[in-house]
């Protein structure tokens, strides 16, 4: 099976902020909390009632799980390449992303709302060495991160053929996919490039051989010369969960990426994800093969 890149994934859950407040500087009295970025989602306690402002020197947008997109639980700002979180009450941890405007790189925070918690700003470094590639390189397991980390983003990739600083076709393409699904209308980022195409395919029962999944599309758009496909995954098993793997994937994709890397026993709220199939020269149907049989893999639990 041909390997597949996994782009940085996410919850798409969300809804992107983009709310506009004048800059607050950061005195010097203040003390600061330096966290370092390592394909870990990094943890924040947040005091209820107290503002703590989250700094990472660009521009960034965030995106919420319904839980806590409430202004009446969570209050989020966004401006001058800091991120003002104030909690209004307690709420347990909630996986939020926060988007680099710059890159497309999202980074996971697992943000949770105390009655006794620092205050101080929290600084957020990301090793470039790790981001390089970020576009392109996987967060669904260890080795696939480590393998796919260094295996450079190809011109081709690139609209107009040629690498600069903008987020490459795949990462656009996914970008847009998630926001169109997941995002109010007003704040999803058009692109006369993407266009929505209808999905032809046909069964997907061998989409993912080694889990106990169903699996069915939901939409399609394109950009010369990629196709990304959203599909919705299930788990079929009441007594397990598992850890998703774009490398367990039946096709010939370009590039792969799940909005959760766990899927929770069926019946749960966690038991349903969303992948994002990238597909080259070609629409989902293309890239579809046979039911795996003997190819199939044990799938891993998730811890």
């Amino acid at each position: 099976m041909k390997s597949v890149h996994s782009i940085d994934r996410g919850h798409w859950h969300a809804v992107f902020g983009a709310l506009v407040l004048s800059f607050m500087a950061i005195t010097s009295a203040q003390a600061t909390d330096i966290r370092h970025w390592k394909r870990t989602p990094i943890d924040i306690k947040l005091p209820v009632g107290t503002e703590r402002i989250v700094v990472f020197g660009h521009e960034v947008r965030v995106g919420l799980p319904p839980k806590i997109a409430n202004p009446k639980v969570l209050r989020v700002q966004s401006t001058g390449g800091a991120v003002y979180l104030k909690a209004k009450q307690s709420f347990d941890t909630q996986r939020v992303q926060i988007q680099d405007m710059t890159t497309g790189q999202i980074l996971l925070f697992d943000l949770s709302g105390v009655n006794k918690a620092s205050h101080e700003t929290v600084k957020i470094q990301v090793d470039h060495d790790q981001t390089s590639n970020a576009a392109m390189s996987g967060d669904s397991g260890q080795s696939a991160s480590v393998t796919a980390q260094h295996k450079p983003v190809p011109a081709e990739a690139f609209p107009g053929g040629s690498s600069h600083p903008g987020a490459p076709i795949p990462v656009a393409l996914v970008r847009h996919a998630a926001q169109a699904l997941y995002s109010p209308q007003r704040i999803v980022t058009g692109s006369s490039r993407i266009h929505r195409i209808a999905v032809r395919h046909r069964g997907l029962s061998g989409l993912l051989p080694a889990y106990p999944v169903a699996a069915k599309p939901l939409a399609a758009w394109r950009e010369a010369p990629y196709t990304v496909t959203a599909i919705e995954i299930t788990n079929r098993d009441p007594n397990r969960r598992f850890r998703l793997d774009p490398r367990n994937l039946a096709g010939d994709f370009y590039a792969a990426s799940f909005m959760h890397d766990t899927v929770g026993p069926a019946g749960r709220l966690t038991d349903t994800t969303t992948l994002f199939a990238v597909t080259k020269n070609g629409a989902l149907a293309d890239a579809l093969t046979p039911p795996a049989g003997d190819r199939a893999t044990e799938a891993d639990d998730a811890d």
